[in-house]
This record gives structure tokens, sequence and C-alpha cells, in this order.
């Protein structure tokens, strides 16, 4: 198979070019609706978990509940993308999805006599709502693509980002206002409707706006059937992602962001609580202000994409935000207060819409039209796997930390995050010294090393920051980089 190739960036293209195309700007703005919607409903389960139970494990269940099902079913749900109408499949996975967020609602009208029974009709509705995200993800992967130009898909993924973050900033910020808010409403002698309720009764109804949204864009049929079996197309794609260096590189970035950074938005609860100490309402207004902060340094750090040059390549830009993003966890993890923790989360979220923007955006990039659905799955399966086990390492090994008296369960708090965002630092810097030129399509120079034109890998990160072999004023010859014909 040929190595993938890039098409060059035209930095003429602007944000409002983009949104000159309906049906994208009608997409995006439903879209903003249900990510507040969901950020919404994340940030008040998990301060309604938190104060039922108060256990790290608790969490870190209910955050692999969510995350296993895309693992176990994502291939599958790629596999599907590629086969049927992609626009009736978002319909029907937005549909059920509301659904599902119902029955979350339905679980805090209700008082149980035992608080285990709501913990695991939680865990039980998470996961069957990761089964259905397992089949809306991909039909979304393979959305954007066809709603803009190529030559303007850079800057509509990066759109997609910043909307996504702006709804982090609102989300979590709404949510802990509403949270706070100590009215309660008698509905029956069993279900006393609080403003959790409501928050999550918004979140379903999200689900129905992007559903009636995604009905008035153009059909998106299926590719051509093909002859060969399901496993062999899948098979396909996965030699795609192996065999060639560029692919397989942003593959381990995504990996390795969803595992070890991933887990600090689940935890997120139960830090304010253990390390901080503040009272639920203060710990309410505090998680959702923190949440916020990282979504306005995320949406600080789309904005500021416009003004990385066209010609800083992406093998440099990723472990940079890779290493950057570890490094700002790790400060957010031993901030000693709050205050300290606003400005360190910034900062993380500055380095989050870097780092996961930049690999996704390089990995939609080079992936072919024809298996862009599998492609894309086995992406998301493998982060949302990865997510899992995360999350898993860090909850319970926070909490069997806590549980075997050798520290506190502020300690132990700390040590989960901290833990994954220091294995994340040590990654991001790897991945500076050993880079990856495929990744921008570039080719390598026979007999070079870990990077093209240098021999062995590089310790210089200054230079890998910098990027300055790439340069216009010092490069001699133009990258290899070929054009990839509209779909």
């Amino acid at each position: 198979m040929s190595p993938p190739t890039v098409p060059a960036s035209d930095p003429s293209i602007t944000f409002r070019d983009v949104l000159g195309f309906r049906h994208y700007r009608n997409i995006l703005l439903a879209q903003f609706a249900s990510n507040i919607g969901t950020w919404m409903e994340m940030f008040a389960v998990q301060m309604y978990l938190a104060q039922l139970t108060g256990r790290l494990d608790d969490q870190g269940t209910l955050g692999v509940a969510s995350q296993l099902p895309v693992f176990a079913l994502g291939l599958v749900g790629g596999l599907v993308a590629d086969r049927v109408n992609r626009k009736r499949m978002l319909i029907i996975t937005q549909i059920l999805a509301s659904i599902v967020a119902l029955g979350v609602a339905a679980v805090t009208l209700m008082t149980f006599e035992n608080p285990r029974t709501a913990v695991h009709l939680l865990w039980t509705l998470s996961a069957v709502n990761g089964a259905v995200m397992a089949f809306n993800f991909p039909a979304w992967q393979v959305l954007t693509p066809r709603l803009v130009p190529r030559s303007h898909l850079l800057k509509a993924i990066t759109l997609n980002g910043i909307q996504f973050n702006l709804a982090r900033v609102l989300g979590p910020a709404i949510a802990g206002f509403v949270l706070a808010q100590a009215w309660m409403v008698h509905l029956g002698p069993s279900l006393t409707a609080s403003p959790i309720t409501v928050l999550l009764a918004y979140n379903a109804l999200s689900f129905l706006i992007v559903a009636s949204v995604v009905a008035t864009t153009p059909s998106t049929p299926a590719p051509s059937k093909r002859d060969d079996s399901a496993w062999a197309q899948f098979s396909e794609a996965w030699r795609y992602l192996m065999v060639n260096r560029g692919p397989r590189a942003v593959l381990l970035a995504q990996v390795l962001l969803s595992m070890l950074a991933a887990p600090l938005v689940r935890l997120l609860s139960l830090f304010v609580i253990n390390v901080y100490g503040l009272s639920t309402s203060a710990a309410e207004k505090a998680g959702g202000t923190l949440l916020a902060v990282q979504g306005v340094g995320a949406v600080i750090g789309g904005l500021t994409l416009r003004y990385i040059p066209s010609w800083y390549p992406k093998h440099h830009f990723i472990p940079v935000a890779v290493t950057g993003l570890g490094l700002s966890i790790s400060l957010f993890a031993i901030t000693p207060n709050l205050a300290w923790g606003y400005v360190a989360m910034a900062l993380c979220g500055f380095f989050w819409l870097w780092a996961f923007n930049q690999s996704w955006a390089a990995m939609q990039l080079l992936a072919p039209d024809a298996m862009r659905g599998r492609v894309m799955s086995i992406v998301t399966t493998a982060g949302f796997g990865a997510t899992a086990v995360g999350v898993f390492v860090a909850g319970h090994g926070g909490e069997w930390l806590k549980r075997s008296g050798m520290v506190s369960a502020a300690s132990a708090t700390v040590i989960a995050v901290g833990g994954l965002a220091v294995a994340l630092l040590i990654s991001g810097l790897v991945m500076m010294i050993w880079r990856v030129p495929e990744v921008d399509g570039q080719s390598r120079v026979p007999g070079a090393g870990g990077l093209a034109g240098v021999r062995g890998p590089s310790l210089g990160l200054w230079n890998a920051i910098t990027a300055r072999e790439h340069h216009p004023r010092r490069r001699k010859t133009p990258p290899a980089v070929d054009p990839v014909d509209m779909p």
C-alpha cells in the first residue's frame, strides 16, 4: 500500500468561508446545543455519584461503563457506517441517545432504599449509551467531509473543536450554577425533581434537536457495495494504519492522549472534594467552573491555531501539544488551592485542544475517503478503549491507595490524576525526539534515523518546538507532499 499523502493547507480559507456552507453551519449549531447538554449531564451525573458514594472506584467504573461498549462495538459501527446511509444512521442513534438520557433523568427522580441500586442503574445506562455512541461516532466522522470541500476540511475540523470546547465552557458552568440551587419539586411519594433532573431532561431534548437538523441535510448514501467480507474490509483499514508510519504515529498519539489525559475530567468532581476540601455546594460550583475554565483555555487554543504558520508541520505540532498537555495536567495535580487550579486548568484546555484537534485532523486528512469510516472507527475504538483503561487504573488504583491507609484521600486523588499526567509528559518528550515526518506526508531521507534529513534521534528539544529545518528560508527543497483528489 502506498504511503498516505496530505493536501497542502490553504491559509486563505477562513472560518467565515467554512460557515458559508449552510448544512455544515446548521449541523455545527445543533452540535453546539447538544454538546452543552452532554457536558451538563456528565458533570451532573459525576457530582450525583460523588455525593452518593464518594468513592474513586465508582467514578472509575462509571467511566469504564461508558467507554467499554464503544471499544467493543466501535469497529462494528465503522463497518456499518461504510455500508448504510450515514444520514439515517445518525438520526436513529440520536433518537436512541435521547431515550437513554431520559432514563438517566428518571434515576435521579427516584429515591432508593439502597444507594447502590442507583449506582448500578447509572452504570447500566452509561453502558447502553456507550453502545449507541459506538454507531453514532463513525457516522459523525464521515459527515463533515461530506458537507465541506476537502480544501476547507482542516478549518471545519478546527471549528468543530472550538464549538465543542465552547460547550465545555457553558455546559459545566451552567450545571454548576443550577446544581447549587436548593429547590426541589416533589412529584409523588418516591419522585423528586431536583436541578439534576432538569439538566438531564435538557440533554435528552438536545439529541432530538440534532436529529431534526440532520434530517434536513443531503442524503449520505453508503459507498458502492463490495464483494469482500466485513473482516476483509476491517483488515484493509487495519493494515493501512499499521503499515503506514504517519497514520500509525497519529493512532499512537490518540491512544496515549485518551489513556493518560481523559481521566482528568472523569475524576474532577472527587478532586475538588478530596483535594480542595470543599463543601457539596462549593464543590459543585468549583467543579463546574474548572471545566468551564478548561473550555475557555481550549477555545483560546483553537483561536490561536490561525497564527501557526502554514509551513509548521504536524509531526512537530502534535508532540509539542502532547508534551504541553502532560505538563499542564501535572501542574494541576499538584496545585495547592483552587485559585492556582484555575490557572493550571486553563493551560490544560489550551493544550487539550491543540493535541486532540491536530491529531484528529491529521488522521482525517490522511484517511482515504473509501475507508475513512473504518479507519476513524478503529481510531475511535482505540481511543475509547484507552480511556476506559486509564479511568479504571486511576479510579481503582487511587481507591486502593486510599483504602490501604498508605495515603490520605487527597493524596490518593492527586496520585491518580498526576501519575497518568507524568506518563503523558514523558511520552510527549519521546515523541518530540523521535518525530515521524510521514504524519505530513513527507518522505524520509535514505539512511536517516528518526527524522527526515537528520541522522538518528534529535535531542534538540528547542529545534523540535521551532521546526527550524522546515522554515521556508532554511529548507532547500519543498516537502514531499502530494495533493489528494476530492472524494
